[in-house]
């Protein structure tokens, strides 16, 4: 079963832009959503097993001026994901669901100054 469709993605400053992302593909237990431009894809998937791998990932591509030489512009890409990675059995899906919430909490909690101090290299 896929999201529904468009999603939309919405970054703050200092990117300032909404993106709409239409589903491009549907697969097994798979999903991908892109923008018209093609900079901004989100990606979903499950894979089933001896244990449940469940992946949500946002990539992001900029075009920019080369470090090098300031008249090429090429593209500079990055991806951001969450894996919730449970055992078959054992977890239900709102335990899962708590944990995933301890974690959003902790990661946004102060202004996001855990995933801020992550960016600056602290562990």
């Amino acid at each position: 079963m896929s999201f529904t469709d468009p999603q939309s993605v919405t970054y703050p400053a200092p990117i300032s832009l909404t993106q709409s992302l239409p589903r491009v593909s549907v697969g097994n237990n798979a999903s991908t959503y892109r923008s018209a431009d093609g900079l901004d894809l989100l990606s979903a998937s499950t894979q089933y097993g001896k244990r449940t791998r469940s992946l949500l990932r946002l990539d992001h591509t900029k075009i920019a001026a080369d470090v090098f030489d300031s008249t090429i512009n090429v593209e500079k890409s990055m991806s951001v994901y969450l894996v919730i990675d449970r055992p078959d059995v054992g977890f239900t899906n709102a335990e899962a669901l708590a944990v995933y919430t301890g974690l959003k909490t902790a990661m946004t909690a102060s202004t996001d100054a855990l995933i801020t101090k992550l960016l600056g290299g602290e562990s």
